[in-house]
């Protein structure tokens, strides 16, 4: 199998406290950018797990990267088709 295209995703982690912050970008190959954040909570009374954090508000702001490209793919069919496309949100 060929690779037609590659995409470059950078993610970040910010802790501050009990929370943890997550940014994401992603970079298609037609040079379109999307950028999200996802959060996670500790709860006073839980461990530490820096990892667990990083686990949780990354695929917060993965999600959310989902979501902005299943938009943006059924915009283009829309244009390219003249129908209205719905996309699924989970």
């Amino acid at each position: 199998m060929n690779t037609l295209v590659g995409w470059h995703v950078e993610m970040e982690f910010r802790e501050e406290g009990d929370q943890t912050k997550a940014a994401a970008m992603v970079r298609l190959s037609d040079g379109t950018e999307f950028r999200a954040h996802g959060n996670a909570n500790r709860h006073p009374s839980d461990p530490e797990q820096l990892r667990v954090g990083e686990e949780i508000a990354g695929a917060r702001a993965l999600m959310d990267l989902a979501s902005q490209l299943l938009q943006k793919a059924h915009t283009e069919i829309d244009e390219v088709s003249g129908r209205n496309s719905r996309p699924i949100h989970r």
